[in-house]
């Protein structure tokens, strides 16, 4: 697509682990041009054991914008209600964007998907590679693998979870509490089909939660206050029925487990999210309660927004400086997500005097049309915006939904113009740079016009946040606000 610049090791990434987060990443540099090498310790095996369930909107749509979307909306299944706990429900139908509903499937099916992605856009994939220490100067990054190996690259991402080794080598703390203990999992067999696609409830002291795989068993999230016991007891399919049983009314006969655990779910945020030429994504960076399921659309998040500003600065089309907005907008991102879940958890494990509160709450929101959008927005990921210049226009930083245009390249809507990991400029039909006009950016930039008359001119970044927009801009406006974006 586009050369890089210099030698392959002052071009390269390093992507260290294989989650969705880590794929999405390495997925969009490769298909940009950039050398990536991904480093996972775990054997090249798409793992079963999935730890999300959903895909909401905000996620779908940087999917949609890389043509991946479709492909998982036909092996997952649609939900247009999400329930996050007795009685309050989001009715998703309403949701400005094309997808109304969360898309429940595994993870490891989102992780086909992305892999298959990221191998044949060319991604150096290293398995079984294990981060043990890097060391960075002004020109790059060495990072050393058991064995000793070292590898050299400009930029290193680390995408390798909450125990991230990549986090451990820069010297960054992880700040946070474990917020519940002793959660229960198990993958199950079920006699009796749930009423419900998600099922989930907290009764008295005990709470469970069952989601689909697709080929018959059952994921069950199930906790008991009075069992606070270590990560290291065993489990029994016995207290997975007894904790279900009170939270659920019934445990479905469930039965054959093929697997089981226990584990403590964090809250956690590292202070900062860049320590020089090293960046940290996904669950490295931030870890969450699986209320609302937004930990993986988070990570696909934290992708979508660091993975086009890298591959600018390495072709040369950006400052470097244009890498310190990954902190300043996702960090605040990350703090938002970690405080909303909480309190959906805080709210569903209510007990004593905060049930009546909890009550209170759910009643009010019933006839607060505008609270509940706002939760809604905030756990689809749609209604979060970036901080904007002092004087820009109300627009920019804003998300933008799946505008219909007229002879878009690739299609009538925006997020088919963004495929290809490019700027897309929205103009009048009658402007300036009309539809088909020629311009010195070649494939890192479209230009597509509204269907209505609208006059505002609007520059969308790849990651489909408005980048600079202007009212009845003149070409010199335009041609400015291109050169200062698309370099």
């Amino acid at each position: 697509m586009n050369g890089t610049t210099g030698t392959p090791e002052t071009s390269r990434v390093i992507v260290v682990g294989s989650g969705p987060t880590g794929l999405l990443l390495a997925g969009d540099l490769a298909a940009a041009g950039i050398p990536v090498t991904l480093l996972e310790k775990r054997p090249h095996k798409i793992s079963n054991l999935s730890r999300a369930f959903v895909l909401h909107a905000r996620a779908l749509e940087q999917l949609d914008a890389r043509g991946l979307a479709d492909p998982l909306e036909a092996v997952g299944q649609p939900l247009g209600r999400l329930n996050l706990f007795n009685g309050l429900t989001l009715d998703l139908g309403t949701l400005p964007s094309r997808f109304r509903h969360v898309l429940v499937l595994p993870q490891y099916e989102v992780e086909k998907v992305l892999e298959r992605r990221a191998a044949e856009a060319g991604v150096d994939f290293r398995n079984e590679c294990e981060v043990t220490g890097l060391t960075q100067d002004a020109a790059g990054v060495t990072v050393r693998v058991k064995g000793g190996e070292s590898l050299r690259a400009a930029y290193v991402v680390g995408t390798d979870g909450m125990h991230s080794a990549v986090r451990e080598a820069v010297g960054l703390p992880f700040p946070g509490r474990s917020a519940i203990r002793s959660v229960v999992l198990a993958d199950v067999l079920l006699a009796e089909k749930p009423e419900t696609l998600l099922t989930a409830a907290a009764v008295g002291d005990a709470f469970a939660f069952l989601a689909p795989f697709g080929d018959g068993y059952y994921r069950v999230i199930c906790w008991h206050r009075g069992r606070d016991v270590p990560d290291h007891e065993p489990v029994g399919l016995d207290e997975v029925r007894e904790i279900t049983r009170l939270a659920l009314g019934k445990d479905y006969g469930m039965h054959d487990a093929r697997w089981m655990s226990r584990f403590h779910s964090d809250e956690r945020q590292v202070p900062s999210y860049r320590v020089g030429r090293v960046f940290l994504a996904g669950d490295a960076a931030h870890v969450h309660t699986p209320a609302g399921g937004q930990g993986m659309n988070t990570g696909l998040q934290d992708a979508a927004n660091l993975s086009w500003k890298l591959a600018a600065v390495l072709h040369g089309h950006a400052d470097p400086g244009l890498l310190d907005t990954y902190q300043s907008e996702r960090h605040p991102v990350g703090r938002s997500v970690l405080r909303s879940s909480g309190a959906i958890v805080r709210l569903a494990m209510a007990k004593g005097p905060m049930l009546a509160v909890r009550g209170l709450l759910i009643r009010a929101l019933g006839h607060a049309a505008p609270v509940r959008r706002r939760i809604m927005a905030q756990v689809t990921g749609i209604g979060y915006d970036y901080p904007a210049p002092r004087g820009a226009h109300r627009l920019t930083g804003t998300r933008v939904p799946d505008l219909a245009l007229a002879a878009a390249p690739g299609g009538g809507r925006l997020y088919e113009a963004l495929r290809g990991g490019r700027f897309v400029l929205v103009t009048p039909a009658a402007g300036p740079y009309g539809t088909g006009a020629a311009t010195p950016y070649g494939d890192r930039l479209a230009v597509a016009h509204w269907r209505s008359g609208r006059r505002t001119a609007v520059l969308v970044r790849p990651d489909g946040y408005v980048a600079w927009a202007g009212e009845d801009a003149r070409l010199p406006d335009i041609e400015k606000a291109l050169a200062t974006h698309v370099g």
